[in-house]
C-alpha cells in the first residue's frame, strides 16, 4: 500500500505535507561558506573573468562628486585641452568677471610662483661673474641672506679676492696659497689653515673705516725737552726720532712705548735710517755713526766730512751713503767702519738723495742732482735744469724726479740722464716729493699738493691743502697725509682729491708724519712743546 501511495504521489505531484516541507527549507537561512580545501585528489575549475561594470567617479573622500565638483572637473580637462592663445583668453575672462578682492587673492596665489632664484637657474661660473659686479660690500652681505645657495656662493673665495683687487687691499704678504675652485669643494678642516680674502677684506674694509671716521690715539709722548724733529723712520719693530738735541729717541711700534734713547752725538742729528738692528746717523758733528739697536752700542764713527751730515741713505746691512754740506757724498762698509769712495763733484751742499740698488741720485744747493754709482764711485750723469737750489728728491730705479727752489719738479730718465718733463704748478718750494710706480705726489711751501700722473706728466688733482708750507706728506694706494707749517695734519682721498678729516687736534707747527697700514705717527709742536701721538686704526682693537 505504501509504494502504491508513492507512486501515486509521486505521479500526482507532491502532497501537501510535502510543499510545507520544503517551503520550511527554502525559508531555512543559508548556512556560512565553507573555505575551499585544496587536495590532490581534486582540481579547482577555473574561475571565470568578473563581468565588466562602470564605476561612478569619486571625489578625494570617496564619495560621488556634486555637481560643482563635476562642473570644476569637466572646466580643468577642458582647459587643458585648450592651446596657449585660448587659455589666455579664457583667463582673460575669468579674470574681467572677478571683483577686486578676489584679483587680490589672484595676485597673492601667483606672486609666489612667480618667484624664481636666477642665481640657481645659471651655472655656477655666470653666477659667480654676475656677483663679481657688486662693489658694495654691504649689499654682499645683505645678499648672502637672501638663502642658503646665495649664501654659498657669497662664501666663494674668488668673490671676495676680486672685491679686495677693486678696493686695492692688497696682501702684505708675498706667499699667496693656492685657493679652492668653490666653497663646497673642501671640508672646513681643510680650509681653515688656508688664507680667506672674505676675513681678508672684511678686516681691511673696518680699518679703512677707522681710517675715515675714527681710530684711537694710542699713546702720547710730550719731550721735556726743547727741541726740533729733524728725521723719523717707522718700519715693523721700531719708530726712531732723531731731534736737533743730539739725541735718538726709540720707540715700540706696536703700541707706541718708549724704549730707549740713543745718546753720542756732540751735535743735532739730521739725518738717520736704519735696517734690521743697525742704525745709521749724522749730524751737525760731521759724524756718521753706526749703532746697534739691540745693544744700544755705537759700533762705528765714521769721520771724514768737514761739515754736517744732511742726508743719509743705507743700501742695506752692509753699505750706506751720506751727503754732508761739505758737497761729497761718501759710500762706507758700515759692518766694518770703513770708507768706500769719496763721491765729489757738487759745488755745494748736498741737500737730498735717494738710494735704489747700486745707484744713489744726489740733489744739491748748486741747483744739479747727479747720478753716481756705489760700486765703483763714478758718476754717471749730471742733470741740469734747474735754475735754484734742489731741496726734494724721489728715484724708483727708473725716474728720478727733483724739487727746486724755482717752483717746479722735473723728471728725469735714470738710463740716460735726459729731462723728460717739467713740472710746473706750484708758486714756491717744491720741498717734498713721494713717488710710486706712475703716481708723483709733491708738497710746496705755496701750501699745495699736486697730483702727477708721470705717463703723460700732467697734474691731475690740485688741493690746496694748508694755509703755510707743507713740511711732510705720505700716501699710499687709498690716501695721502700731509703736515704744514700750520699745525694741522690732514688725511685725503688721494683718487678725488677730497678732504676727509683732520688726523688730530692742531698744534703749532707739524715736524714729520709717517704711517703705515694701521698705525701713523705724528710728530708736532704743540703749546710750546715737542708731542709725539701714535694712532691706531686696527680692526681687531678699534
Amino acid at each position: 500500500m505504501l509504494k502504491e501511495k508513492d507512486t501515486k504521489d509521486s505521479l500526482l505531484g507532491p502532497s501537501i505535507s510535502q510543499e510545507k516541507q520544503t517551503l520550511h527549507i527554502m525559508q531555512r537561512p543559508t548556512p556560512p561558506e565553507i573555505p575551499w580545501v585544496t587536495t590532490t585528489n581534486f582540481h579547482s575549475l577555473p574561475t571565470p573573468a568578473p563581468s565588466p561594470q562602470l564605476f561612478p567617479p569619486v571625489n578625494a573622500e570617496g564619495f560621488p562628486p556634486s555637481a560643482q565638483e563635476e562642473f570644476s572637473r569637466t572646466v580643468r580637462m577642458g582647459f587643458q585641452n585648450m592651446d596657449n592663445l585660448q587659455r589666455q583668453r579664457l583667463l582673460a575672462e575669468l579674470l574681467n568677471s572677478c571683483n577686486t578682492e578676489q584679483l587680490v587673492f589672484v595676485s597673492n596665489y601667483i606672486s609666489p610662483r612667480l618667484k624664481r632664484d636666477f642665481l640657481k637657474d645659471l651655472p655656477i661660473e655666470l653666477s659667480l661673474h654676475i656677483l663679481s659686479f657688486i662693489n658694495d660690500p654691504k649689499t654682499l652681505s645683505r645678499a648672502s641672506s637672501v638663502s642658503k645657495f646665495w649664501r654659498s656662493l657669497l662664501n666663494d673665495e674668488f668673490t671676495w679676492k676680486n672685491l679686495c683687487v677693486r678696493h686695492h687691499f692688497r696682501r702684505r704678504s708675498s706667499a699667496v696659497p693656492e685657493l679652492p675652485p668653490s666653497p663646497t669643494s673642501e671640508s672646513p678642516s681643510s680650509r681653515s689653515n688656508k688664507f680667506s680674502y672674505k676675513d681678508h677684506f672684511r678686516r681691511r674694509y673696518i680699518v679703512e673705516s677707522n681710517w675715515k671716521h675714527g681710530g684711537r690715539t694710542l699713546v702720547t709722548h710730550i719731550s721735556p725737552d726743547i727741541g726740533v724733529v729733524t728725521s723719523l723712520q717707522m718700519c715693523q719693530s721700531y719708530i726712531v726720532v732723531g731731534m736737533d738735541n743730539k739725541k735718538i729717541h726709540i720707540f715700540d711700534v706696536s703700541d707706541g712705548k718708549y724704549i730707549k734713547t740713543l745718546s753720542g752725538h756732540e751735535g743735532g742729528v739730521w739725518a738717520l735710517q736704519y735696517i734690521d738692528e743697525v742704525l745709521v746717523s749724522g749730524g751737525c758733528d760731521r759724524e756718521v755713526r753706526v749703532w746697534d739697536i739691540d745693544t744700544s752700542k755705537c759700533k762705528h764713527i765714521l769721520h771724514g766730512h768737514t761739515s754736517t751730515v744732511r742726508s743719509l741713505k743705507m743700501k742695506d746691512k752692509t753699505i750706506a751713503v751720506s751727503g754732508s754740506r761739505d758737497a761729497t757724498l761718501r759710500v762706507w762698509n758700515i759692518e766694518e767702519g770703513r770708507l768706500l769712495h769719496l763721491l765729489a763733484g757738487h759745488q755745494a751742499s748736498v741737500r737730498c738723495m735717494e738710494i735704489f740698488g747700486d745707484i744713489v741720485v744726489s740733489g744739491s744747493y748748486d741747483c744739479s742732482a747727479r747720478v753716481w754709482d756705489i760700486v765703483t764711485g763714478e758718476c754717471l750723469h749730471v742733470l741740469q735744469g734747474h735754475y735754484s737750489q734742489i731741496y726734494s728728491i724721489a728715484f724708483d730705479g727708473e725716474k728720478i724726479v727733483t724739487g727746486s727752489l724755482d717752483s717746479t719738479a722735473r723728471v728725469w730718465s735714470r738710463q740716460t740722464g735726459f729731462c723728460l718733463g717739467v713740472l710746473q704748478g706750484h708758486t714756491s718750494l717744491v720741498g717734498q716729493l713721494q713717488l710710486h710706480e706712475s703716481i708723483l705726489v709733491t708738497g710746496g711751501s705755496d701750501g699745495a699738493i699736486r697730483i702727477w700722473d708721470l705717463d703723460t706728466n700732467r697734474c691731475v688733482q690740485h688741493i690746496a691743502a694748508h694755509d703755510n708750507s707743507v713740511t711732510c706728506l705720505q700716501f699710499d694706494e687709498k690716501r695721502i697725509v700731509s703736515g704744514g707749517n700750520d699745525g694741522h695734519v690732514k688725511l685725503w682721498d688721494i683718487e678725488t682729491g677730497d678732504f676727509i678729516r683732520e688726523m688730530t687736534s692742531a698744534g703749532n707747527a707739524v715736524w714729520r708724519l709717517a704711517f703705515q697700514e694701521t698705525k701713523a705717527v705724528v710728530l708736532l709742536q704743540r703749546e710750546g712743546k715737542t708731542v709725539m701721538e701714535v694712532l691706531d686704526f686696527d680692526a681687531q682693537e678699534s
